[in-house]
């Protein structure tokens, strides 16, 4: 059964749009609970009505993924789950087995598009020249939202 650990929304792009330039400094806001809205985003998120269709209107980062990435590269145990840029840090599913699937978490339904790829901004992010190379294949999965709801934290 999956669970959410943590929820985030980011007003901007820090990296997004960001290559060869430094990026830029919006805040990643953690929430109790968000809202998706299908065929939109997650209100308040910098994707929120960027294409239409667009195929990462939310985000999923797997919190075992995140606890073995900060195990292996050695990193400090106060590194949040932010650092991702992810919108939804699950626990309990292989976010890989719903790349092509429809899936439902508390009542949304979302279509697993592709695997979030990581890009040579995770190694800023997690202040590692390694994090992007440990990350492939493991990065997350970009969703489009089918039903419109709202996702609570359950920790």
């Amino acid at each position: 059964m999956m669970r959410i650990r943590h929820l985030y929304i980011s007003p901007g792009h820090n990296y997004f749009g960001h290559q060869g330039q430094p990026p830029d400094h919006h805040p990643v806001v953690e929430c109790d609970q968000i809202e998706c809205v299908a065929g939109r985003g997650i209100t308040g998120d910098r994707f929120f009505d960027y294409k239409p269709d667009y195929k990462g209107q939310i985000t999923f980062f797997s919190w075992e993924v995140f606890q073995a990435l900060l195990r292996e590269l050695n990193l400090s145990p106060d590194t949040p789950p932010s650092a991702t840029r992810r919108n939804v840090i699950t626990e309990g599913m292989d976010l890989n087995a719903l790349i092509g699937r429809e899936f439902e978490l508390q009542g949304v339904r979302f279509a697993g598009v592709e695997e979030c790829r990581p890009c040579f901004w995770m190694n800023e992010a997690f202040g590692h020249p390694q994090a992007e190379a440990w990350l492939k294949g493991r990065g997350g999965l970009r969703a489009r939202i089918i039903s419109s709801g709202w996702l609570r934290k359950m920790v």
